[in-house]
Formats: structure tokens, sequence, C-alpha cells
């Protein structure tokens, strides 16, 4: 073969050495370059790791939603000037355009291109969705007019029950007795505590009721709608398309029934830097949503919650001096146990206290100081609480409902 004719084959990649060959394992063959496919002078580079530990964000929820909620009562309870609709209505219209401003300069709202939106959808889905979150946020806010933050939570506990419910009349599932009777323990906790509640009052009670009713139809719309590939949206997203319908329809309710008493002395009276500050709140807490669902799992959802639950209690009972009665506290439990076996079953209760008991083990093996200090902290704690809301100061009003019989009070 010639040197043209071996160049050629070369540049075509035809040459084949030949097995027999004994050049063939020579290192000169051996050595050939090849086209590389990693570069070795080019360090590996891994994923981008999140610079933050998941706790941070279950923190950050569980401030943010806990806030809100204390915000809306202290400026309904306290101020007595701010209208819930019309808060609700400020909270959603900042929302509105707090999304519209992250759409444009952040990457946060990317996972809306991928939603096919179009007029006809808006108007058969996303709006009705709207109207029946719009009822649930008025009829939950005006509930604080009425029912102190530790009842309404006690009450919230019966969401997953009216979800069920919603869902077997909706027709998307069949009805599961074995389930029915998994949900009667979160009922009937509910339904102790509501005995126990000293200053019950009805109104606040049906608004609450309601309230909880139009959140399950929601959640449910919201289901279906989700369900096709389509329409897949995280809260941030499902904020942006929701927010301005929401904040209209509240508006328009508001506008026959809270603003003819409204004046702009009321809304000074509140100040505008704590409007503010209560609408960025309510605004970080759907951010916040979304970043603990993509950097934890759902076990940590559903524990996170009835954590902020209990806590929300604690600290309601604490600073308004709200009296939660040993019935109360029955109930409430019973309600809690029956939302997680609920939520998670009784094999995954199982599986989830077996291995904390060995991670809890291990870390008392390896840290048998700091784990004496966590439990004599903890243990304070809940003996503080208890001696603030037990202890506090005597009222003997407070007792009506609570013991049998007449009390009666020193007359000075």
């Amino acid at each position: 073969m010639s040197a043209a004719e071996q160049e050629k084959s070369r540049s075509s990649g035809e040459d084949k050495p030949a097995a027999s060959s004994p050049s063939s394992s020579s290192p000169s063959t051996a050595d050939a370059p090849v086209l590389p496919t990693v570069n070795p002078a080019v360090p590996k580079t891994e994923p981008p790791k999140s610079t933050l530990h998941p706790a941070f964000y279950v923190v950050s929820w569980i401030f943010f939603s806990s806030s809100v909620i204390l915000y809306n009562k202290y400026l309904l309870d306290e101020k007595e000037s701010i209208f819930p609709i019309i808060l609700t209505t400020w909270h959603l219209a900042f929302a509105a355009f707090m999304t519209q401003v992250l759409a444009r300069t952040t990457t946060l709202l990317d996972g809306r291109k991928k939603v096919k939106m179009t007029g006809r959808v808006y108007l058969r889905a996303i709006v009705p969705i709207g109207f029946f979150f719009s009822l649930s946020l008025i009829c939950g806010n005006v509930a604080y007019l009425y029912l102190s933050v530790a009842f309404i939570q006690m009450l919230k506990a019966t969401t997953p029950v009216a979800v069920l419910i919603c869902t077997w009349s909706l027709g998307m599932a069949p009805p599961n007795m074995r389930v029915l009777f998994n949900v009667s323990f979160i009922v009937l906790g509910v339904i102790i505590a509501s005995f126990g509640e000293i200053h019950f009052v009805l109104i606040g009670f049906l608004f609450q009721i309601g309230g909880i009713a139009f959140e399950a139809t929601r959640l449910v719309m919201v289901q279906r709608l989700l369900s096709s590939a389509e329409y897949k949206m995280d809260p941030l997203v499902s904020l942006y398309y929701f927010a301005p319908v929401c904040a209209v329809m509240n508006f328009v309710v508001a506008l026959f029934v809270e603003i003819p008493r409204c004046g702009l002395a009321d809304i000074q009276k509140a100040g505008l830097i704590t409007l503010l500050a209560n609408g960025m709140v309510a605004f970080l807490l759907n951010v916040a949503v979304v970043f603990l669902i993509g950097k934890t799992s759902s076990l940590v959802l559903t524990l996170c919650g009835v954590l902020k639950d209990i806590l929300l209690v604690t600290i309601s009972a604490m600073w308004w001096k709200t009296p939660v009665t040993p019935l109360q506290l029955f109930g409430y439990t019973i309600a809690i146990g029956g939302l997680l076996y609920y939520k998670l079953g009784a094999d995954k209760m199982k599986e989830y206290a077996s291995q904390a008991n060995r991670s809890w083990a291990e870390y008392g093996a390896t840290n048998p100081i700091r784990r004496r200090l966590i439990v004599v902290g903890v243990s304070a704690f809940v003996i503080i609480c208890l001696l603030v809301q037990v202890g506090g100061p005597y009222d003997p009003n407070s007792l009506k409902g609570m013991i049998p019989g007449k009390t009666t009070a020193n007359n000075a």
C-alpha cells in the first residue's frame, strides 16, 4: 500500500490492525491517541448542593405560617379598625403584585411557562377555584373576631375529614368505610375540644366550619385540575394565577359589606407600615411553602403542620391568656393522634417511631451530655408553659362553664 493510500485509510478511520500482527500489541499502538470523552485536566464538577440545612426551611415555614395567623389575630382583635374582608383583600392584592414582580425578575415562577393556560381554562377552572378560595379566606378571617386562635386551630384539625367527604361527594373516589372509621377519631377529638371551650360563640364556630368546607372544596377542585400533567403547578405559580381573581372577588364583597363602614382614618390608625409588613409576611409564607416542598418530604410536611398547630395553641394561650381546659387538651390530643394515624398509617407510624428511637439512642450514646440537656430543657419548657397557663391571674368569671354550679366573686 502506498503512502498516499495509507494516509487516506487513516483519515477515514478504516485502518484496522491485524490480529496476528505482533505490532498490534506494541506500546506504540496501545498509546495511540484516541478521541477523549472526558478531559482529565478539567476537575469533575458535582451538581450544586443546597447550602442551607432542611431544618432552615422547616423553621421558616413554621415561623411565617404562625406569624400570619398571630399577626391577623392581632390586627383584627387589638386594632379594632381593620375589617377581616379588607385585610384578606389586601393580602391577595399584595400577593398578585409580588408574583408579577417575581415573574419578571427571578426564576421562581418559571414553572408557569409549562402550564398551558388559556382563557377558557382560566374561566372554567381558575375562576371557580378562586371563588371557593376567596370564600374560605373570608370565613376564616371573620372567625378570628369571635373565636380564640387556640380553638380555631383545634377546629382546623377536621380539614382532612372535610376533604375526604368532599372527594367522595364529587365522585373523585369511592366511599371507604375503613377510612371513614380512621378519620372519625379526628371528629371525636374536635367535638370533645368544642365541649371544653369556655368562650364558645356559635356564629364564629359556623364561620370557621364554613371556611373549612370551602377550603376542602377548593383543595379537591385543585386536585382535579392538577391531575392533568398540563396543569402541574407549585404553590407560588398557583398564587400567580389565583391571587388576582381572588383579590377582585374579595374587593367586590368588601365594597358592599365593609368599605361603607371603613374610612381612611381606620387605615391610618392601623398604620401603613404595619399593613405592609403584614402583607409581606403573608406572601413570604407562600414562598416558604415552595422551598419546603422542594427540600423535604411529605412526612416532614405532615409533622410540621402538626407541630405548628400545637405551637399556635400554646403561644395563643400564653399571649392572649386564653383559657384552655383539660377537656380541650384531651380532645385535641385525640384529634392530633387521629390526624397522624390517618395521614401516615399504623405501619408507617411504627416504622418512624422505631427509627426515631434508634436515632435517639445512638445520639445519647455519642452525646450523653447534650441528650440530658435536651431532656431537661424540653421538660423545663413544658413545665413553664403549664405554670404560666394555670398560674395566671385569677379571675372567678373564667371558671364559668368549667365547674358545675354558680361562681361568685367578692364585691369590693
